[in-house]
């Protein structure tokens, strides 16, 4: 009726509605009850939590972060609180595939048969390849994805799908976890079924595997990652040069999906999480610098990166100042 009052008088509204003008006056006046005062208070931190999370996280996570800081409230009552502040997850779409076997590919085994479970971290790696559109053309994407944590443990970006785009993933990936015997599994892009990826995984101790032919499913993980991608940044932005893209692509990565996205699958906290409440290594000094030093690169064009050392081994040096690391990379 406040809404309406400028075109109606309130007496012609009442009469209407059949209410009494003095008991709409008297409802008007009565402060809020407990309950309401309690659901504006609620609002008010729901719409913070939806914020904090980039406008991503459905009643679900809400419901979940609210636990976590100690507010009990069922799930209704928050899926309520947020259709009345309009507030909504995003949901996903279909993504079209883009693998490619090559002629001459090597023969890799499916070691994985669709079965992603991991007792402990570094067992199995996933990996694939999503492009990026940017004003400036296409933007390529390789991530290495721990299936123990759903960890992002190496990426890397190029303007290309080149070999040397997946090599520079899996070396980030080996300089930050060091594995003993990891089970590295991708789909048959002609990156993955390379002779010389297959040289640089027996180099390092990997053992590749790899599904079949345009069938989603034997890579779902890698899909499960890159569908959130597109749905909570992709999809919700545009790019007008791929520093932009390299910029929010990294910003989500280590800044939001690694260390506080929420994930289902674990149980309703982030993989950073995950791996410190099941005894997990905890991030080191060492491996925050070797993350940086990859990124700063990474930022960069393709043509101003510095050249890459020959030495095909890294070594790291610490001490009780400052980690010194020393990465570098021979791709043959």
């Amino acid at each position: 009726m406040s809404e309406h009052q400028v075109h109606y008088p309130v007496a012609t509204m009442c009469r209407v509605l059949e209410i009494s003008t003095s008991g709409y006056y008297a409802w008007r006046q009565r402060p809020l009850s407990r309950r309401a005062r309690e659901d504006a208070r609620l609002r008010a931190r729901i719409e913070t939590i939806h914020t904090e999370s980039r406008g991503t996280y459905g009643s679900p996570r809400v419901h979940a972060e609210l636990a976590e800081g100690g507010v009990r409230i069922s799930r209704r009552r928050v899926a309520r609180l947020m259709k009345q502040a309009r507030l909504e997850g995003v949901s996903r779409r279909r993504r079209s595939r883009t693998t490619r076997r090559g002629n001459d590919a090597q023969v890799v085994p499916d070691l994985v048969k669709r079965n992603f479970r991991a007792e402990v971290a570094n067992q199995l790696w996933v990996s694939d390849i999503t492009y990026v559109s940017t004003w400036a053309g296409f933007l390529y994407l390789a991530i290495v994805l721990d299936a123990y944590s759903r960890r992002v443990v190496g990426w890397s970006m190029a303007n290309h799908l080149r070999t040397e785009l997946v090599l520079e993933a899996l070396n980030m990936a080996i300089w930050q976890r060091q594995p003993g015997d990891v089970i590295h599994h991708s789909d048959q892009g002609t990156q993955y079924t390379s002779i010389q990826f297959g040289k640089r995984c027996k180099q390092l101790g990997v053992r590749p595997s790899t599904g079949s032919v345009g069938d989603a499913y034997d890579n779902a993980m890698a899909e499960s990652f890159f569908a959130t991608l597109e749905t909570e940044l992709l999809w919700r932005n545009t790019f007008r040069t791929h520093a932009e893209a390299r910029m929010a692509i990294f910003e989500f990565i280590e800044g939001f999906y690694n260390p506080r996205r929420r994930h289902s699958a674990l149980g309703g906290i982030s993989p950073i999480q995950y791996e410190r409440r099941h005894g997990s290594e905890p991030v080191t000094d060492v491996e925050t610098a070797v993350t940086m030093q990859i990124a700063a690169r990474s930022a960069q064009p393709l043509g101003s990166r510095p050249a890459a050392p020959t030495s095909s081994h890294f070594t790291t040096t610490t001490s009780t100042q400052t980690p010194s690391v020393q990465v570098s990379t021979k791709v043959r």
